[in-house]
């Protein structure tokens, strides 16, 4: 079986999956999910994984882990995890520390600080191999970008209902630590989706197209194919009390089968204010000067 395989059934649905959006519409709100997601190649199970978000009034997090599974293992043993942490501010997330780690054929950490959309500090063990048909990274590719967890949040501006075409409609700066890459999606069409366990609802379904910049390798397979291919599709659902929505379905096809990421189970439900320290007391009686 061609090494492409365990390309294609884990790190590239990671990397997809991880390099959709921010953009500068406002949060709104709070929220929490808590997700399963299954990822299969050809309808054989290869990897699972599950996923936390939690959107406060003044901070967020989101933290994800998976691991190779059934037919997949005897190609790959590969697991990872990987997380973030950030304010809220005026609506909008702001990434502050991301990290990820990844175990396979294939392994490494990253970490990076961050602020303003700039990369502050970044370790990244091993540092990728030298090599003549690799693009280098510049300080310039650390600018303005988004870490892939914070990307995954994306928020939807206006009043009304959070699942429209506009929410497709974004061109995506995306810098995981080792390679700065775009990804642009445009509107496809509205779709339903249905939970084992949690959400089943209207979902809009984006495609999407990857434009590698820096810290890749041109001559790969699977950085060409990703680049010619325009079936790359994304579901995506609301965070209940937001105005977010996060992927839910990931499909890729590949010259195996279609590879999909998918949930399983995706419970999500908004979060009351904390209440004032300011205007109450631990007894809930008004507090002095109220």
């Amino acid at each position: 079986m061609p090494r492409t395989l365990t390309s294609f059934g884990l790190r590239t649905l990671a990397a997809i999956i991880a390099g959709l959006a921010l953009s500068a519409a406002p949060a709104c709100a709070q929220g929490k999910v808590e997700a399963r997601y299954s990822a299969t190649l050809g309808g054989i199970p290869i990897g699972s994984g599950t996923w936390v978000i939690d959107i406060a009034a003044d901070h967020y997090m989101a933290a994800a882990s998976g691991r190779a599974s059934g037919l997949m293992r005897v190609f790959a043993s590969g697991e990872g995890s990987s997380a973030v942490r950030g304010l809220v501010k005026r609506g909008r997330l702001l990434p502050g520390s991301f990290a990820v780690n990844m175990r396979s054929h294939d392994s490494f950490d990253v970490r990076m600080e961050m602020s303003g959309g700039n990369v502050k500090d970044l370790v990244s063990e091993p540092p990728l191999e030298p090599s003549p048909d690799r693009v280098p990274l510049t300080e310039a590719h650390r600018k303005g970008i988004v870490d892939p967890m914070t990307a995954v949040l994306m928020p939807v501006g206006g009043k009304g209902d959070v699942l429209t075409a506009e929410a497709c409609q974004r061109k995506l700066p995306i810098f995981d630590g080792r390679q700065r890459f775009d990804l642009k999606l445009a509107f496809k069409r509205m779709d339903q989706v249905e939970s084992e366990r949690g959400y089943s609802g209207g979902a809009v379904v984006c495609s999407g197209s990857y434009e590698p910049i820096a810290g890749h390798r041109p001559g790969r397979y699977v950085i060409r194919y990703l680049q010619e291919t325009r079936e790359l599709e994304i579901w995506l659902v609301p965070i209940a009390g937001t105005r977010i929505v996060v992927p839910y379905r990931v499909s890729i096809p590949t010259f195996f089968g279609i590879a999909i990421l998918q949930a399983t189970q995706f419970e999500t439900e908004a979060q009351a204010p904390a209440p004032s320290r300011a205007t109450s007391t631990p007894g809930g009686r008004p507090a002095r000067g109220s």
